[in-house]
């Protein structure tokens, strides 16, 4: 196996659909795709060394709220009015991805969010 191959398996992409997540292999960047469900999906890749630090955590973390807010979408006609649904399909997509993902700085970074709300 070259450097590369072991480079690309040791990453891993948390792929966001409306609150159902799930991982498979990748790095740096992000794209938009239906899910199999029908639902607007998001794969959000990063590459794992970079949640060794807690900035990292941070980024990675504000990379997911923001994949959250793309597949749980704001009613259009009043995008400053976000529904309780709403609400509650991005904070389980996150929790998800950062569970499935079970890194303990993301999971501080998490945790340290929820608290705060």
């Amino acid at each position: 196996m070259n450097a590369n191959t072991r480079k690309l398996r040791a990453k891993i992409t948390a792929l966001l659909v409306g609150g159902i997540v799930s991982a498979a292999g990748a790095t740096l960047a992000s794209a938009a795709a239906p899910a199999d469900d029908g639902g607007l999906s998001l794969i959000v890749k990063y590459d794992p060394q970079t949640l060794a630090s807690d900035t990292g955590a941070r980024v990675l973390y504000r990379r997911l709220v923001i994949a959250a807010e793309k597949v749980c979408p704001a009613d259009p006609s009043s995008p400053h009015l976000i529904s309780r649904a709403v609400i509650e399909c991005r904070e389980q997509s996150v929790s998800r991805a950062v569970h499935h993902i079970n890194n303990a700085n993301l999971v501080a970074v998490y945790n340290a969010n929820m608290k705060n709300g």
